[in-house]
């Protein structure tokens, strides 16, 4: 599949965006939890998204069915075997959302984009287009 070269512009400015905040909550949560045994150990990849404690990202969905409609749906994993209370994952989804606003603005100052609760997941929503802005 060939992508338009602005729609690789927008996933890379994303892509760092998401970079900025893996260093945020690796930095605050990499001590609390064991990284899982088949996990690389933070910084030794070329891929943020492929090692230490989390994976951050996100991936474009056409919003059947969803409250908010079209946009990127938030992807956060921990890799660890340790049991993670449901209240801490959820503070940690919290914070990546606010850091992800507060990232999309910088990122995209033009751009009227949101970052909301779809049912159990984040989504980012808004002006999606790759014409200019």
């Amino acid at each position: 599949m060939i992508k338009h070269r602005k729609l690789i512009e927008w996933e890379k400015k994303l892509k760092e965006v998401f970079d900025k905040i893996d260093d945020v909550i690796e930095q605050k949560y990499n001590e609390l939890y064991p990284l899982h045994p088949s996990r690389p150990a933070r910084g030794t990849t070329a891929n943020k998204a492929h090692d230490g404690l989390f994976d951050l990202g996100a991936a474009f969905s056409a919003g059947f069915g969803s409250e908010h409609g079209r946009g990127y749906i938030v992807k956060m994993r921990m890799a660890t075997l340790a049991d993670v209370p449901d209240e801490t994952r959820e503070t940690i989804e919290n914070e990546v959302a606010d850091l992800l606003r507060k990232g999309l603005k910088t990122a995209f100052p033009k751009r009227p984009l949101e970052v909301s609760r779809d049912g159990p997941i984040f989504k980012i929503h808004g002006d999606l287009s790759i014409g200019e802005q």
